[in-house]
């Protein structure tokens, strides 16, 4: 049983504590209702919905890594008219606030599943991939183009009644203007990150250990690359930050929130302990607790870091070569 010291408001809907599990690797939530207390979560996001159902990549889909995961299981999903006619009533029944993941290949995938979820009761939010292809620009991702993203997330907003929060990827160069342009754009949080596109290779055959050779990876290995990402976020923009990469206790859930999230997706660790969404809650009170915190917004973005040291010429240069 979670503390009332957890309860948060995030984009106008209230959770009783921060942590929410991640969209894929909770399945539409219903899958785990017999293995934990959906109501006991903060919330869920159900797997990524599309226009039409996929079958998604062919196997083998899963390669575990030191300190992670990969994984390439090609977005499969029953597509966005069977979730809410098959799966959706189920969820209603319970009062966890359920969000719906979506993504699309154009612009208008996306928005023409938020006109079906729209006419639909019983979810909290929509939440963006948009680390996919665009097929209509040569295969760029609208994650990695500030335009592009904006060019998805602008029509999308002007729909939809319910929050919309983006959640970005890691594979950018820079995470803030991708941040920037989601708030500009009508996001009401942004959610980050995605997954490291990544490669596991068998010496023997020479070929990937995935079926469709590249890969996302995540897990505990990612948690350090996705807490600066979040740190830098969150300086960069005013709408709420969720943060999500690697977490598998209360205390990284902490983290993210002093480096700057206002809540936290847990994803992998189900994998590990489909009860840890609830598990890493009550592990966060008692961080709270022994942090004699009150209630849990105290503690974000509260990171103290060492002011930039001054950079002579040689070293900015160097720096620009590392970015």
């Amino acid at each position: 049983m979670t503390h009332h010291r957890l309860a948060i408001n995030l984009c106008g809907i209230e959770l009783r504590n921060p942590v929410i599990a991640a969209s894929g690797t909770f399945g539409y939530g219903l899958e785990f209702a017999s293995i934990l207390d959906l109501n006991m979560l903060g919330g869920l996001v159900t797997k990524g919905l599309s226009r039409h159902p996929i079958a998604g990549n062919p196997p083998p889909r899963l390669w575990h890594t030191e300190g992670g995961m990969m994984n390439s299981v090609g977005l499969q999903n029953v597509g966005v008219i069977a979730f809410v006619r098959d799966k959706l009533p189920k969820l209603r029944r319970y009062a966890v606030p359920v969000i719906a993941n979506v993504f699309g290949f154009t612009a208008e995938d996306y928005t023409e599943v938020i006109r079906v979820l729209e006419d639909a009761e019983g979810l909290a939010a929509y939440e963006l991939n948009v680390s996919c292809p665009n097929t209509r620009h040569g295969g760029i991702y609208f994650s990695s183009d500030p335009q592009l993203l904006s060019d998805v997330v602008t029509p999308v907003c002007r729909i939809a009644r319910r929050p919309v929060i983006v959640k970005l990827s890691p594979n950018v160069m820079n995470i803030k203007p991708l941040a920037e342009a989601a708030e500009n754009a009508g996001a009401g949080a942004i959610s980050l990150i995605n997954t490291f596109v990544s490669l596991a290779l068998d010496a023997k055959t020479r070929r990937s250990r995935i079926g469709a050779g590249l890969a996302g990876l995540s897990g505990p290995a990612i948690k350090p690359l996705a807490l600066r990402l979040v740190y830098e976020a969150a300086r960069a923009v005013t709408i709420p930050v969720i943060g999500l990469g690697g977490i598998l206790t209360g205390e990284d859930a902490a983290e993210f929130l002093i480096a700057g999230a206002s809540a936290v997706q847990v994803g992998t660790a189900t994998f590990i302990d489909p009860r840890s969404p609830l598990r890493i809650a009550e592990e966060l009170d008692r961080v709270a607790e022994r942090l004699n915190i009150a209630n849990i917004r105290q503690l974000v973005g509260t990171v103290q870091l060492p002011a930039a040291a001054p950079q002579n010429k040689q070293t900015a240069e160097a720096c620009k070569i590392e970015q």
